[in-house]
């Protein structure tokens, strides 16, 4: 009797772990997508893992769904708390970058939705419209499912839906950009950088182009929003760039072609942009070393 529990125990162990290593990295999708954070989506992971751990597998009848359920329901309450804290942020907070590989940015809804300009429109959102966006908008989850994850009524649920969407039409980027076009942009904004060419940045950037900087507190970065060609494009001249000691590598960061500047051989700054018709509307520069970790490898990101 003992032996065959002990034998029943260690197969539903064994496909516990396999069926969280299989929707693992969806997991963290949706955990990062909601939270704009690698180190709380990991830490939401680990959270899910101890529930899913403890759950009757046999009454479970849909893995992803009991999964995702968890997960949106423990990013749910961590959102929460890290507003507070955001609010006591040193400067502006801007979403932990990742390097993400190619097969990211072939997904083009992921590649938006996982974005630097993305994550900061959906930090506009409050927590259950975020939640609801992003798993109805992203990972086309039904409404009942929804309602399940965010403990509304799928009624309810239609209702936040159609606000959310409205909110994040009305300041997302205004329209896909191609691989192609963020690289012939991004080399002309690299090249202008290194060079200290400030025609050559006005020529790519957008009028009304706003700069972002987030040092946490720990590095030295703009603590309010730069707006303006002129502005912004003087600032980063200003950076000094073509120092011998400093140097700018392209990257594939959320998907997207972005900028990583090393400085004596060490990771810096990671410049992430913003692309609207043909121009660059937003500069984001990440240099809080915390939210860095999550570029020395590949971050997979799966819908």
């Amino acid at each position: 009797m003992d032996a065959g529990g002990g034998i029943m125990g260690a197969d539903n162990a064994d496909r516990a772990v396999d069926a969280f290593v299989t929707h693992r990295n969806l997991l963290f999708t949706v955990a990062y997508e909601m939270l704009g954070s690698a180190a709380d989506a990991e830490d939401v992971l680990q959270e899910t893992w101890l529930r899913w751990a403890d759950a009757d597998l046999p009454a479970v009848r849909d893995q992803r769904a009991y999964l995702v359920r968890i997960t949106t329901r423990l990013s749910l309450n961590r959102l929460r708390a890290v507003g507070r804290r955001r609010e006591s942020y040193v400067g502006s907070w801007l979403p932990e970058p990742l390097l993400t590989a190619p097969d990211v940015a072939d997904d083009i809804e992921l590649a938006e939705s996982v974005s630097m300009a993305m994550l900061l429109v959906l930090e506009t959102l409050a927590p259950t419209e975020r939640a609801v966006f992003v798993l109805r908008e992203v990972f086309d989850l039904a409404y009942d499912e929804i309602a399940e994850a965010v403990d509304k009524s799928p009624a309810a649920v239609r209702q936040i839906a159609h606000r959310a969407r409205a909110h994040v039409a009305a300041r997302r980027p205004r329209g896909v950009v191609s691989p192609d076009e963020s690289r012939r942009v991004l080399r002309a904004f690299q090249l202008a950088l290194e060079t200290g060419d400030v025609q050559g940045l006005l020529d790519v950037l957008a009028p009304d182009v706003v700069l972002l900087g987030d040092g946490g507190g720990i590095r030295q970065a703009v603590l309010r929003p730069v707006a303006g060609a002129d502005k912004v494009s003087r600032l980063l001249c200003a950076t000094q760039l073509r120092v011998a000691t400093m140097a700018l590598h392209r990257a594939e960061v959320n998907g997207h072609p972005a900028l990583i500047l090393r400085l004596n051989g060490a990771l810096d700054t990671v410049l992430a942009l913003r692309i609207d018709d043909g121009l660059i509307s937003g500069v984001y520069a990440v240099r809080n070393p915390e939210k860095l970790s999550h570029l020395r490898s590949e971050t997979a990101l799966r819908r």
